[in-house]
């Protein structure tokens, strides 16, 4: 059964994106760093012990990748959002074959001195509108997570939207059984979470 990893605001730009988590919840994540074969860069926020906050954005000075970028990048929303979510399995293929063929691949990703795998699709785009969460496995023998600055931070809920929760609901058994992740009947899929903060509970959309 994989866990909660980390969920990630999507944004054109990294600024705008800044701006709407530090509007939202009163912390603006520190940097992270790029990723050469999206063209991607983040920022990076711990949450609680072993999870996070990512924002994430094209980078501007980094060279057109030769595939579709992850998280529906390159058609960014026009106003930043809480847009997906990303849980953690120590075995992915083990995991794999039990996901829905909309997940795409698990494919090799770096970062510096980081490597992992993650679920991509060949077109970029975010499972059931962001609804379902990417997998990720690490490959390292501590979680980089745990070696995130931390802004006293925690993730107490995900509430995800879904014009057919029961569905989904039932999609996301055998691969994530958190009481912090609640699907619920919405118009389109979308999430918000709440999140402890320093200056007590905040939502971030």
């Amino acid at each position: 059964m994989a866990v909660l990893d980390h969920i990630v605001v999507v944004s054109s730009g990294l600024t705008a994106g800044l701006d709407h988590v530090e509007r939202m919840i009163g912390v603006r994540p520190p940097p992270g760093g790029s990723h050469p074969l999206m063209g991607t860069h983040n920022h990076l926020v711990r949450l609680g012990e072993a999870s996070f906050l990512e924002v994430i954005s094209v980078d501007p000075d980094a060279p057109a990748p030769s595939r579709a970028r992850w998280f529906g990048l390159d058609t960014p929303p026009a106003a930043p959002r809480l847009a997906h979510w990303v849980v953690r399995t120590d075995d992915m293929a083990a995991l794999h074959p039990r996901l829905p063929a909309a997940c795409g691949p698990a494919i090799p990703v770096t970062r510096g001195d980081l490597r992992w795998l993650l679920t991509v699709p060949e077109d970029g785009s975010l499972p059931e509108g962001g609804a379902f969460p990417s997998v990720l496995e690490w490959q390292a023998d501590a979680l980089p997570p745990t070696r995130m600055a931390g802004a006293g931070l925690d993730l107490l809920r995900l509430e995800i939207a879904h014009p057919e929760p029961e569905r989904l609901a039932g999609m996301l058994e055998g691969v994530i059984d958190d009481p912090r992740v609640v699907v619920g009947q919405g118009p389109a899929p979308g999430l918000r979470a709440l999140l402890s903060t320093p200056d007590g509970e905040k939502w971030l959309e």
